[in-house]
Formats: structure tokens, C-alpha cells, sequence
């Protein structure tokens, strides 16, 4: 036999009924004995089972910090802002999160143009405007090419780092010349340093040296219109233009001996702000900065300045621990032209310079230089 079951709850809404009403009667008890055990307590009934209000908390004002920014400060013309544009590239790709902004502005130096550079203050016409921003808050940067960069700063600026140098040498440009020797008698050369034209006048004293202002392009717009035969550049800025191609002769050594720090480029700012001192470090190139200091040092000690007939061009040797430093003085009509070198150790270049430099001296290097400055 199959014994009876007792079904409980029924079916349909009977039973529906009957679990709704079991459920409220189960809550009641349930609250009956929680009331109880609260009293026990002595929790106050009013904090019973009741939600606690929702706080509101106050509407915050969040600043997002603004990147870092930095100001260069540039001349206007194209090769100056190709400079300045290449250190800004360097430092955003060193560091994403920098803002750079270049600061443009025309110097004096840009403004007189009938004059040679030597008879109105030399290149560190160029550069003083920049000085002035950076002295007075409103770029906190330089960037020179290094053979216009005067021995001296004003107090509270100097030089914090060289960037790795390009070719250093002179450019002989000619529409119808392949060198210099190929110029015929009589011909025009034009240029506005007193040391390449000391050059030229030496090696060729039957053509005409004469003055030649201006930037880049305005300086081969007039060899183009017919003012001169040939123009004398420096390689590094016409490569850095994309205007190689007019390049007739890369002019060696022993027929021009470049400027002093010539194809480097050097970033100047305040002695007083470790941090971008330290930010900065980063592009500095060791073996750039040795042969510059070399040929710096030899400058300084002449007491010449980047706009004088003074040559300078340093090159390692022996696999980077020897320093060889060829130097030139002469007067500009490149009738007296003394030259000295000397080779020492790349760890200590100011030193190398100043013996190359009074090796200069001993030749007779300071009477020229007073007469140079004499005359202008």
C-alpha cells in the first residue's frame, strides 16, 4: 500500500495566497524579535532598520596642471629658426609631456646691413637681444651657432651644452667656379668674416674681396644677380638649409681654416636655474664640446672675439685621446698671417688651446690684433 500524503499549500492562487501571507507573518516575527534584541541594547527604536541619509559631499574644483613650457628665443631668420626647430624637436622627443615655444624677435645685428659686421660690434650683435629675454623672463633659452657665440656672457648667463657639430668647414659658392683657383683675375668674392677673407686675399691677392651682408638667402640672391663671382659660406648652414647642392668646393682646412666652434650649436641660459641646466644635459655631445672648448680657449686667451681674423679647428686623433688644434691669425689684408698647432689630451682642451694660442703670441699675434682693433 502507498501511504497518504499530506499536501501542504495547495496549488495555484490558494497557494499563492497562503506563501505571501506565511512570508509577511515570517517579517512580522522576525521585526518582533529584532525590536526586542535592539531594546536590549538600548538602541533607540528611531535608529532601527532606517537607511542612513545619503551624504552629499561638495563639488570639487579640480585643476589639471598645465605642461612645463619652455621659450626659446631665436633670430627670425630660416637658419636661425632650423636651429632653434632642432633643439625643440631634440627636447619634445627626450621629453613628451614639454611644451616648447620659440620666441622669434630681430636683432640689431639683423637691422644693419650696409656695415661690416667688425666696424658695429661683431657678431654679438646677434645675440644680445636674446640675452636681454633671457635675463628679463621672457625665454629661458638661447640657441647660437657656436662661431657667433662671443668668448665672454653678461653676469648670470652662460653656455650649458653643445650639441653635437656638423661640418665645420668652409663653402665656396659660384654659379660658373669650381674653386678658388679657377676664379680668373679680378674676380669678386664676396663675404663678411674678416678670417676668410684674410684666407682669400693670401691665396689669391689678384681678385677682390668685398663685403657681404645679409642672411643665407639674401647672400646667394646677390652672387645670382651678378654682384659677385663666387661667396664664401659656411658648409654646416647651408646643409641645414637643404641648399647643398650650391656648394661648389667644401673648402679643406689648408685652404680655409673655419671659425672658431664653427657647424656646432650651443644653447645658452640662466647660471641660476639648476633644473633646466639639468633638463638640458641631456643633448650635450662630449666630443664636441672638447674640440670647441680647444679652439674657444685659444681665442679667449688672444683676447679675440667670433669676429676678428682669428681661425681655430680642432680634430681628434688616436682613437679620441689625442686633440690636434691648428690655429691662424693674420691681418686682413692677408699680407702678415701667422699659424701655430699643437696636439695634447682631449681630457684637458683649454689647455691645448691656450699653448697653441701663446705659440700665436710669441709669433707676434697680439701686435696684429691691436691693429685690427685699431681699425675698426
Amino acid at each position: 500500500m502507498t501511504p497518504e500524503c499530506t499536501r501542504v499549500g495547495g496549488t495555484g492562487h490558494a497557494a499563492r495566497r497562503g506563501a505571501t501571507a506565511g512570508t509577511r507573518e515570517f517579517f512580522l516575527l522576525w521585526r518582533v524579535l529584532y525590536d526586542d534584541v535592539m531594546t536590549d541594547a538600548g538602541i533607540s527604536p528611531r535608529y532601527r532598520l532606517e537607511r542612513r541619509p545619503r551624504r552629499v559631499l561638495p563639488r570639487l574644483e579640480i585643476t589639471v596642471p598645465a605642461k612645463p613650457t619652455l621659450r626659446i628665443a631665436t633670430r627670425k631668420s630660416l637658419l636661425a629658426l632650423w636651429q632653434a626647430e632642432h633643439v625643440r624637436d631634440r627636447l619634445m622627443a627626450l621629453y613628451p609631456d614639454l611644451e616648447v615655444e620659440l620666441v622669434a624677435m630681430s636683432t640689431r645685428g639683423d637691422k644693419i646691413l650696409d656695415t661690416p659686421l667688425a666696424k658695429v660690434g661683431g657678431k654679438g650683435l646677434f645675440v644680445k637681444e636674446l640675452e636681454d629675454a633671457m635675463l628679463d623672463g621672457r625665454a629661458d633659452i638661447a640657441v647660437h651657432s657656436m662661431k657667433d657665440v662671443p668668448m665672454h656672457f653678461p653676469e648670470g648667463l652662460g653656455l650649458s651644452v653643445i650639441l653635437e657639430g656638423a661640418e665645420p668647414t668652409d663653402a665656396f659658392v659660384s654659379n660658373q667656379y669650381s674653386s678658388l683657383d679657377e676664379l680668373p683675375e679680378g674676380a669678386r668674392v664676396g663675404t663678411s668674416s674678416l678670417r676668410r677673407g684674410l684666407q682669400v686675399r693670401e691665396a689669391r691677392p689678384d681678385i677682390e674681396v668685398l663685403s657681404l651682408r645679409g642672411n643665407v638667402q639674401t647672400r646667394l640672391r646677390k652672387l645670382d644677380d651678378g654682384e659677385f663671382d663666387a661667396i664664401i659660406l659656411a658648409t654646416s648652414g647651408l646643409k641645414r638649409l637643404g641648399l647643398e647642392d650650391r656648394i661648389a668646393q667644401d673648402m679643406p682646412p689648408e685652404v680655409s681654416l673655419p671659425a672658431c666652434g664653427q657647424g656646432a650649436l650651443g644653447i645658452e641660459c640662466r647660471n641660476d636655474d639648476a633644473d633646466l641646466v639639468r633638463l638640458l644635459a641631456a643633448l650635450d655631445d662630449p666630443d664636441t664640446a672638447a674640440r670647441v672648448r680647444a679652439e674657444r680657449a685659444m681665442n679667449t686667451r688672444l683676447e679675440g672675439g667670433c669676429q676678428v681674423p682669428i681661425g681655430g679647428h680642432a680634430v681628434f686623433e688616436d682613437g679620441g685621446r689625442t686633440l690636434w688644434l691648428r690655429a691662424l691669425v693674420g691681418n686682413p689684408e692677408g699680407t702678415q698671417v701667422l699659424r701655430a698647432e699643437g696636439r695634447g689630451s682631449a681630457e684637458e682642451p683649454e689647455a691645448l688651446g691656450i699653448r697653441v694660442a701663446e705659440d700665436l703670441l710669441d709669433q707676434g699675434a697680439g701686435e696684429i690684433l691691436a691693429r685690427v682693433y685699431g681699425d675698426v
